[in-house]
């Protein structure tokens, strides 16, 4: 704690001065003291107040001076909080592979679902990307506060062919990099100076339900954000046993290569061959998330992925803010006054 106006101590002299005042009072009163010859007529005289009672008045309005000498002084006191710059950059994948149905209805419906439902309760400064990848990574929304573009692109994902995530680590980097101008961009050679303890308050979480197949290794996409001080979470999306693939006609992007069922759904090409593209690398994942000082996640069905979406506000750098907390000795001291005032009132009546 520290003191944005020290000088505002010099009020704790009022404590022992009052105590110094009380008890030359007292002295004073015993010398004024007339001699009775009887004892009990004193007694008779005097109302019948314990020690404790004389006292405690006076201890409650000196401590209550005291602490209202300490909010005078203006307290602060160091919070962590939020960076006000913070970023998540949501990457998720649109590979053919999410149109399984072993998390009903199908993962791509699952996963937009729970990223719909952690954008509406985000609250106060945290932006939010959001990044697509199949072949090919992009950028769909820059990092944001505006909720209602989020969705509306949640809304809109498609799915195309491939899995790069590597590449859609190095689209996340290059986003942060257009807010925070601490991150150098993918395109920059980083100068060779001493490592910097501590991470960027933005983050990087990659959803995928498989492995990557083209583009930059995710190994040496890691590294690029484990450089710039940028950690990555990923999660593992799905069950171990792909469900049959079916997506509805507006989740297919142009080229996908699925043939419709006359009802709206369709099927993936060349039949079982799909199943490949369904083999969840959690091995590269976790490697990813090691690298940067991430964390790996295993959802395997809808209410799961919500559960960790909804956790990663808490994995956020939090940074050092002096706070003022004079109302916090204010308010408790001028209680203790008033209530000592009260009480010696009270006990004093006639």
């Amino acid at each position: 704690m520290s003191l944005s106006w020290p000088l505002g101590l010099a009020a704790l002299l009022a404590a022992p001065l009052l105590i110094a005042v009380w008890w030359w009072m007292r002295r004073r009163r015993r010398r004024n003291t007339v001699r009775l010859p009887s004892v009990a007529l004193i007694v008779k005289a005097l109302p019948g107040r314990s020690l404790w009672r004389r006292r405690i008045p006076v201890i409650l309005f000196v401590t209550g001076l005291a602490v209202l000498s300490v909010g005078i002084a203006r307290p602060q006191a160091s919070v962590a909080v939020p960076s006000s710059s913070t970023s998540i950059l949501l990457a998720i994948d649109i590979s053919l592979s999410m149109c399984s149905t072993d998390v009903e209805p199908n993962r791509l419906t699952a996963a937009s679902e729970a990223a719909r439902k952690f954008v509406e309760e985000q609250q106060g400064d945290i932006r939010i990307g959001l990044v697509g990848f199949s072949g090919v990574a992009g950028l769909l929304v820059e990092p944001t506060n505006d909720r209602k573009k989020l969705l509306t692109a949640i809304d809109n994902l498609k799915t195309f062919r491939g899995t790069a995530i590597g590449l859609a680590i190095l689209t996340s980097i290059d986003a942060i990099a257009e807010t925070n101008p601490d991150v150098a961009p993918t395109s920059a050679e980083l100068p060779a100076t001493e490592p910097i303890e501590g991470y960027q308050p933005d983050i990087i979480v990659v959803l995928t339900d498989g492995a990557n197949t083209q583009g930059v290794p995710p190994a040496l996409a890691a590294e690029e954000a484990a450089a710039r001080r940028i950690r990555v979470f990923t999660i593992g999306f799905g069950t171990a046993q792909p469900g049959q693939m079916v997506c509805t006609a507006e989740q297919m992007g142009a080229g996908a290569g699925f043939r419709g069922d006359g009802r709206g759904n369709a099927g993936p090409p060349n039949g079982g061959n799909m199943r490949r593209y369904l083999q969840l690398d959690e091995a590269s994942l976790t490697e990813v998330a090691k690298v940067t000082g991430g964390e790996y996640f295993r959802a395997q069905d809808a209410g799961q992925l919500a559960d960790v979406l909804a956790g990663l506000p808490g994995k956020l750098e939090f940074q050092k803010r002096d706070m003022e907390i004079t109302s916090w000795f204010v308010l408790p001291g001028a209680l203790l006054v008033m209530v000592a005032i009260g009480l010696s009132l009270w006990w004093n009546r006639a």
